[in-house]
Parts: C-alpha cells; structure tokens; sequence
C-alpha cells in the first residue's frame, strides 16, 4: 500500500496522519454500521466517487509499483518485480468493478449496458454528465472515453496454446475482458474461481471450441501465462498512462474548487477548507476534505507518454 501524508482536523486545527486510499467497497464496510441508509445530493457524490478514484489510482501508479523512469516521453514502465505486476493487475480489476451493493445512491448499469458501465469509471461518467465542483469537466472527461474506448476495443491474440487440455486456437475479446479475467486469477485460489471458469468456457466457445468445466479449471494455468504474463504485462505502461491521465484530470479539475476553498489559519501552518454548502452528510464532508488534501500538491507521477511501438498489438 502506497501511503502520503494528508491533514486531519482537531477542533478548527489540523495535524499530520497516514492516510492510505480506499476503494467506495472499503468505504461501504468501515461505514457499515450506519442505522439508516443516508440520501447523497450530486455533490456529495462527487466527493466521494472522485476522493475514491484518486486514491485507487494512487494504489497502482506510483513509484513503488514501477521503476521510475529517466525521462516522461516515449517510455516504457517497467515493474519493479513480478509480485507488483500481479499486484498491479489485481487492483485494476477491483477498479474495474462497481463498488458493492451501490452505496451512496450512486447510479446502476442498466442490463444491457457497455462493458465500462460495469465498473468504477461509470461513476467518473456520472460526474461529467452533471458537474458539481466546477462547471467545466473536460478535463476529466477526455481521459476518460479514450481510457473507454480503449477498454472496450478488442485484441486478437493467435495460436493460444493451452496444453494442459492440448488445444490451440485463436482468442478474440475485449481488453476489459481479458484483463478482469487475468485479474481474477491473479487474486484467487482456483477454490473460489467458479465464476472465472464460466468466463473462460465462455470465452473458448465464442472462439469456436467447447470445453468443459475440468478442461477450464486445467486450462488457467496456461491462460494466466498468455495473458497476463504477456498480453497484461505488454499492455501495462498503457494502462498506467491511461490511469495516471484520469489522475492528472481529476486533479486540473479540482483545481478551481481547491483555490476557493483553501484558506489558512493561525496559527501557521494550519489551515482549512470552506466546504460547499450542498455537502452536509458527516461522511460525504470528510470525504470532501481528503479531496482536497490531494488536490493542495500535484500528482505523485508527472504526465507521460509511452512509447507507440507498445501499442501497436493486442
């Protein structure tokens, strides 16, 4: 877990602690005892999907996750081991999740929705159709459908070989798939893996064989290896160029809103934020404040750019 230093409140005061990020699912259990299901205005919401994004973003891009590099064009990122890029894999399928039991009254995906309205950045979409902390949210919204459009194209992979069953055949599926299928295997004991197994069946048969449920549970193995230690690990500086400029969004966006809320107060060097009147929930307020302890310094990676000759394939 990646940590920074933020302020805490003490009276009107504030003080130093660790704050490390958390996904809205973690939010949902530390705040599971509340009575009663509280009603969330858009702005309140806000605070929350955004102080949730940056954090989960925070998790997997940072300088512990990868070997910082030399220069921030025309790079390739490179893990610093093998367990972060499983790590790495394992926390962008929870990112592209939705929260558990839709806390917060935040939105559903309809049945027939896309693949990315299954995940956390149907939340970002929710905060640019109806911005509340400022009135301008480009900035968030470019990164986000080409992040999209990314996701959701599909890659081709050929001569897959699976020789735990003896098949070989050429696999065509989405990114997002193939990703949340890998990320799944990374995170779980083959026990707890019914649900990837189906996907897996799945995924065989619409690329014309049929296997069974022993022949998926014996074919994981040489599915993890072609894609995530090849196809995950090829597509990684992507990905993370891809999440580092929604960080990068959401921070340029916040921006307006932190210069107005800030302000200092005696004695040096505490200081305070004048929280917007529409947010009024006990929990959606200290969501606000973490907001913007991120927002008071710029994202922990600059802006980059990786290399194109990395995203000619898949």
């Amino acid at each position: 877990m990646h940590f920074k230093q933020c302020a805490v409140r003490i009276g009107k005061y504030e003080c130093s602690k660790s704050e490390s990020a958390e996904s809205l699912a973690d939010m949902v259990s530390r705040n599971s005892g509340v009575a009663s299901t509280p009603t969330f205005c858009r702005a309140e919401q806000e605070a929350i999907i955004l102080n949730a994004a940056w954090g989960m973003i925070n998790d997997m891009v940072n300088y512990e996750m990868f070997v910082k590099p030399e220069r921030t064009h025309d790079i390739i990122l490179m893990f610093n081991t093998s367990s972060h890029m499983r790590l790495f894999n394992i926390l962008l399928g929870d990112f592209l999740g939705l929260a558990s039991g839709a806390p917060f009254d935040l939105p559903t995906p309809t049945p027939t929705a896309r693949s990315t309205d299954r995940t956390h950045l149907l939340y970002l979409a929710h905060v640019c159709a109806d911005p509340q902390l400022n009135p301008d949210a480009s900035a968030i919204k470019k990164p986000l459908d080409d992040f999209r459009a990314w996701l959701e194209a599909d890659a081709l992979v050929e001569k897959v070989w699976l020789s735990a069953i003896n098949l070989e055949l050429d696999v065509r599926a989405s990114r997002i798939r193939l990703f949340k299928l890998c990320g799944d295997i990374a995170k779980h004991n083959f026990t707890r893996l019914s649900q990837t197994v189906h996907g897996v069946r799945k995924l065989v048969r619409e690329n014309g064989h049929e296997i069974d449920e022993g022949q998926a549970y014996l074919a994981l193995d040489d599915f993890y290896e072609w894609f995530h230690r090849d196809i995950f690990a090829y597509h990684s500086s992507t990905i993370a160029e891809h999440l580092n400029n929604l960080r990068w969004g959401i921070y340029e966006y916040l921006r307006p809103e932190f210069a107005r809320s800030f302000h200092r107060v005696e004695p040096a060097p505490m200081y305070r934020f004048h929280i917007p009147d529409a947010i009024t929930n006990p929990l959606a307020k200290e969501m606000y404040w973490d907001l913007m302890n991120k927002a008071r310094s710029e994202p922990w990676m600059p802006a980059f750019s990786v290399s194109e000759y990395i995203k000619l394939r898949y």
